[in-house]
């Protein structure tokens, strides 16, 4: 007997689709759609996150809070991906450790929202939901959840794989022109002095591998991996695939998809769904969750405690990480499961200035991987990574950092279409800071470096 269909569990977070004969119509293109990613690539993530879980890589995740249709554009991506190459050199030479990178990316369209409802000046409308959803604008029309621009979402969505397929692989992911960057980036950097140090040691290994004549031609390309929360879940159903050969089905918007604090249930559908892909996926942990919750997520999502398999991402916020972190990796680790843990410092950090601009405090997220990184050193655990909300833009988002965004400065480019992302320097500055906590205690990691970049 087949077992029941995500349809037949309750489905957080979806979209009151007003027109259920345009609904069918979107989730039968895109079932006839070509795949946007492949089984054979999932497949290699999933062996990059077991190097994780088993303390032999870190993960570097970043991107927009929710990407939208307007911002599909050359310059966008190419910000965001060299930000991350830049911050993924520095993570790999403090740690001597390969790093895997995902982009939020290519599928971060849709967003949960607490109130299905916004209100202004009397007047209510359906909140936003991403662009996959609805619009940003704040009239009826826009607001009217729309089930075409799934299609367009999946139509960005491969434009922006195209672009970053092409740049890692075609000479833009260079090793040696990101470590120029990030020279450039110390240079110009008021906190430049403190990083000056990490940047020449980057120098000189570079010149060393050049004068003894290694060959240098992995160092021309970058793996990259894209993924996003799997929140809409008609659209993620529509693109799964089984494989001809093999009795598995993938998720293929994206190699890694994650089920949000808000999707979690233990009985509801997001778990249903994601525990019949083969997919890497992940997992957001807020503040409130239990050990009981993340062992019953344990054996809904992975029960044959497969290595690589599944991701926590904890959001505690900075206030609590040491509390509720312990807890939860002692009661995992006693389990046998090994997972891969991640910190997202930005989730639990927000706070509204007085403009009324969401914003977080960089000291703040700061603070958060710092707790993190601290639990798992008393613990003897990794440390697995981190994901964040990012751009390679200079926008004015989140306060402070080396070069300093002030709060009444926050609207000179504040940008975002749902909560405040890193900017670019901003981004930099904690690739730069996590490295140095990683080269505190470095015993805690693995010293087995690789080349694969």
């Amino acid at each position: 007997m087949n077992s029941p269909s995500w349809r037949d569990f309750p489905a957080a977070q979806q979209p009151q689709w007003p027109d259920e004969a345009e609904l069918g119509a979107v989730t039968r293109w895109l079932a006839a759609a070509p795949p946007l990613v492949f089984a054979a690539e999932c497949d290699l993530l999933r062996r990059r996150m077991a190097a994780v879980a088993r303390g032999e890589a870190v993960l570097l995740q970043g991107g927009d809070c929710a990407e939208t249709f307007e911002r599909v554009t050359a310059d966008a991506i190419r910000g965001k991906l060299q930000t991350l190459l830049q911050m993924a050199v520095v993570l790999t030479h403090a740690t001597a450790l390969p790093v895997v990178k995902i982009g939020r990316m290519a599928g971060q369209y849709a967003k949960p929202r607490s109130s299905p409802v916004e209100r202004r000046d009397g007047t209510e409308l359906p909140s936003y939901r991403g662009d996959a959803v609805n619009g940003l604008e704040f009239t009826a029309g826009a607001r009217r959840p729309d089930p075409w621009r799934m299609r367009r979402m999946y139509e960005s969505s491969a434009m922006t794989l195209n672009l970053v397929r092409a740049l890692t692989t075609g000479g833009f992911a260079d090793l040696r022109q990101v470590h120029a960057w990030n020279q450039g980036f110390v240079a110009d950097s008021l906190a430049g002095e403190r990083y000056e140090q990490l940047a020449d040691e980057i120098d000189r290994s570079l010149a060393f591998m050049q004068a003894c004549g290694v060959d240098t031609g992995e160092l021309d390309t970058a793996e990259f991996f894209v993924g996003h929360e799997g929140l809409l879940l008609d659209y993620e159903s529509a693109l799964t695939r089984a494989e001809p050969d093999t009795d598995r089905t993938y998720a293929t918007s994206g190699h890694l998809l994650w089920i949000g604090e808000r999707t979690r249930d233990l009985d509801g559908a997001h778990v249903a769904y994601f525990s019949r892909v083969h997919n890497p996926i992940a997992v957001k942990l807020g503040p409130t969750t239990t050990p009981d919750t993340v062992l019953g997520l344990i054996d809904r999502l992975d029960p044959r405690r497969e290595p690589g398999r599944l991701t926590f991402v904890v959001r505690a916020g900075a206030d609590r990480v040491r509390d509720v972190l312990p807890d939860l990796i002692e009661k995992v680790t006693a389990e046998g499961a090994l997972v891969c843990w991640v910190s997202d410092p930005m989730h639990g950090n927000t706070i509204t200035a007085p403009s009324g601009h969401k914003t977080r405090s960089f000291d703040t997220i700061l603070d958060e991987v710092r707790g993190f990184v601290e639990v798992h050193r008393e613990l003897g655990t990794h440390p697995g990574g981190v994901h964040v909300e990012l751009t390679g833009d200079d926008v004015t988002e989140c306060v402070g950092g080396g070069n300093a965004v002030l709060p009444e400065n926050l609207h000179h480019r504040y940008e975002t279409a749902c909560d405040p992302r890193l900017n670019h320097t901003q981004s930099l500055d904690l690739a730069f800071l996590l490295a140095e906590m990683y080269r505190d205690r470095p015993g805690v990691l693995s010293s087995r470096p690789a080349p694969r970049r």
